[in-house]
């Protein structure tokens, strides 16, 4: 069973998922952008991990359009997968479809809603308060008071994470001011390096990059950037000055042991992406962040993992501020 505090909805009378005598399991997973894109990259490196292990086969399809991911779905159930992993967010209402049909296969989606029975199992990438402790660092660091923030969709998932990183920031730097916009797209590094220049022209020094594309505008511009989701420090020596990373390990490790332990019911697996869960962790270059402002968002940090610090979850649309 999944551990305390998890919102888990199973009424009396309905069966979980059936235990499953093969092993490894069978899984697929769905995505509808390439699977290097920050929060899919996450998930697949899970699931690559899991069958490393041999507790999985693991296969996927990726860049599936909204339009087509029934289908797809489908056909990994009619293929017998004993797991269907993806991404619910554009196709609530078809994906939760899908699963009903299908009772005996167990599916873990990401969503903007709640789990449903007998088989849906929700996940988010709860990671706001690694979020909260890089916007310290940033808020610390920052010479002009301006850092901008380039986001995919204003959606719950990514407004939690960058309201999280303002708080952070103001927390430590009342005088700091934001520049906030949204490209309206997943995957478009062209646009989000576009939008971060624009930025850069109105005096930010440093740059939230919730997508790809920004952290190449800090680089040629010779400011810095705040990483989102993966560890892009290797890619962008001296630029990355903080990042709020995302481990999907531990909720990819709880459904697979759900599944075959043949406990496996619809529950809301979010909370394994807390840090406390080892499901987020923040990272700080601290050649490029004032020392002061190491030690404190260290200090804020353990705080959290004792449970003394609660970071706001705020899914309101952020806003510039300047």
């Amino acid at each position: 069973m999944l551990a305390a505090g998890l919102a888990v909805t199973a009424v009396a009378g309905l069966s979980p998922v059936a235990a499953l005598a093969a092993d490894p399991i069978k899984v697929a997973a769905i995505y509808t952008v390439p699977v290097e894109q920050q929060w899919v990259s996450r998930i697949d490196k899970a699931l690559n991990a899991a069958q490393d292990r041999g507790e999985i086969t693991y296969t996927f399809s990726e860049n599936v359009a909204n339009t087509d991911y029934e289908r797809v779905m489908r056909e990994y159930a009619e293929q017998g997968m004993d797991l269907i992993v993806g991404e619910a967010f554009a196709v609530e209402r078809a994906a939760r479809k899908v699963a009903a049909e299908y009772p005996d296969t167990a599916f873990l989606m990401g969503s903007s809603f709640g789990p449903a029975q007998p088989n849906f199992a929700v996940f988010d990438n709860w990671i706001h308060e690694p979020s909260y402790l890089s916007g310290m660092i940033a808020g610390a660091t920052t010479k002009t008071n301006v850092i901008g923030m380039v986001g995919g969709y204003a959606i719950p998932e990514v407004n939690r994470l960058m309201n999280a990183f303002m708080e952070g920031a103001t927390a430590v730097n009342p005088d700091v001011k934001f520049l906030v916009t949204f490209i309206n797209s997943w995957y478009d590094p062209p646009k989000a390096k576009e939008s971060a220049f624009a930025m850069i022209d109105k005096g930010a020094d440093i740059l939230y990059a919730e997508r790809f594309g920004v952290s190449d505008a800090a680089k040629e511009k010779g400011i810095l950037a705040i990483g989102n989701v993966i560890d892009t420090a290797g890619d962008y020596p001296g630029t990355i000055l903080s990042s709020a990373l995302w481990h999907m390990e531990p909720t990819i490790d709880k459904a697979i042991e759900a599944v075959q332990g043949g406990n496996f019911e619809p529950a809301d697996y979010g909370p394994y992406s807390y840090m406390s869960y080892s499901g987020g962790s923040f990272v700080v270059d601290e050649s490029l962040a004032p020392a002061d402002a190491v030690k404190a968002a260290k200090e804020k940090e353990q705080e959290i993992m004792d449970g003394l610090f609660r970071v706001n979850v705020n899914d309101s649309e952020p806003k510039s501020t300047m």
